[in-house]
C-alpha cells in the first residue's frame, strides 16, 4: 500500500469475547506489526455463517469494552451480535479508521469443505469481502472433545508468511488457514487445498417427540467422518498433518442463464 501508516486488523472470533484463541490472534497480528482493534460476539456465537443478527434496543446494539490480558492499550469490544454484524458495523461508521483486513479465529475446531458456509468465523472473513477488505479466517483442527491445552503457538507460527500471501492478493481476498492442533516441530509442509465436498464432521438430526406436554426437540449428533478421504482436499490434507490453505469467494453471480437458448429447449 501507498501509506506508511501502519495498517489496521480488526480482529474478530464466533467463539465469544473471552476465547483464548481470540487473545492468540489478537497478540500475533500485534507482533506482526499491525494496529489492532478486537470486536467479538459477547456471548458464543458459532456456526451462524454471514448471520448480522444482533440483539437489538430500538436501533441500539449493546457493546461493552474491555482489557484484554496482555494486551495493554488495545482497544477490544464485546459486542452483542454476530460475528458479520461485528465486521459490517466497522464498514459503516462503527470504526474509524476502518481497517484494511479482518483477522477471524482462531477457532476451537477446523472448518473445512463446503461446510465453511455454515462457519461464523468464515463468515467474518468473508463480510470483509464486501467491503473491499483482505479476510483471514484461521482455524485450529481441534478433534470434538476440546482438549485443555490446544497449540494455538502453531497456528501463530504460520500466521506472519500467510498475511503475507494475504497482503500480497488483490483487494477483497479471503482466505482460509487450517492448522493441525499439534506442536510446532510437528507441523508438516503448509498445502494449498480445495474445498472437500463436506467438513470433517458429519452432524445427524433426530426428531424426538415430547411426552405429554412436552414440546418436540431435534437432537443433534456430531461425528467425524471415516473413510477414505478426498485426494488433495482441505479435509484429507489437514487429517494427513498439513495445515492448509485455501482462497475462498464470497456471493458471486454465474453469467450465461439465459444464453445458448437453454430456455428455448426447455420450452420445445
Amino acid at each position: 500500500m501507498a501509506s506508511s501508516r501502519r495498517l489496521r486488523a480488526l480482529i474478530t472470533n464466533d467463539d465469544g469475547i473471552d476465547s483464548p484463541g481470540l487473545l492468540a490472534l489478537a497478540t500475533g497480528a500485534r507482533d506482526a506489526g499491525f494496529d489492532v482493534v478486537v470486536a467479538a460476539p459477547h456471548v458464543d456465537a458459532s456456526g451462524v455463517g454471514g448471520s448480522v443478527l444482533a440483539v437489538r434496543d430500538g436501533r441500539r446494539v449493546r457493546v461493552h469494552s474491555r482489557e484484554l490480558p496482555g494486551l495493554p492499550g488495545i482497544p477490544a469490544f464485546a459486542v452483542e451480535g454476530h460475528p458479520a454484524f461485528i465486521v459490517h458495523s466497522a464498514g459503516r461508521g462503527w470504526l474509524d479508521p476502518e481497517p484494511d483486513v479482518v483477522l477471524s479465529g482462531i477457532n476451537i475446531g477446523a472448518n473445512l469443505g463446503h461446510s465453511v458456509l455454515h462457519s461464523g468465523t468464515v463468515g467474518a472473513a468473508l463480510a470483509a469481502s464486501l467491503h473491499g477488505w483482505r479476510g483471514l479466517a484461521v482455524s485450529l483442527g481441534t478433534p470434538l472433545i476440546e482438549p485443555e491445552q490446544p497449540h494455538w503457538e502453531s497456528a501463530l507460527k504460520l500466521l506472519p508468511d500467510v498475511l503475507d500471501v494475504l497482503l500480497a492478493a488483490p483487494d477483497g481476498a479471503v482466505l482460509s488457514l487450517n492448522v493441525p492442533d499439534v506442536p510446532v516441530g510437528d507441523l508438516l509442509e503448509l498445502r494449498e487445498a480445495r474445498l472437500a465436498q463436506f467438513g470433517s464432521v458429519r452432524v445427524r438430526v433426530d426428531h424426538v417427540s415430547g411426552d405429554d406436554d412436552d414440546v418436540d426437540q431435534l437432537h443433534t449428533h456430531e461425528a467425524e467422518l471415516a473413510g477414505e478421504l478426498e485426494p488433495d482436499t482441505d479435509t484429507a490434507l489437514l487429517a494427513a498433518g498439513h495445515p492448509t490453505l485455501t482462497e475462498l469467494q464470497s456471493v458471486t453471480d454465474r453469467p450465461g442463464l439465459l444464453g445458448g437458448g437453454a430456455l428455448r429447449r426447455r420450452a420445445s
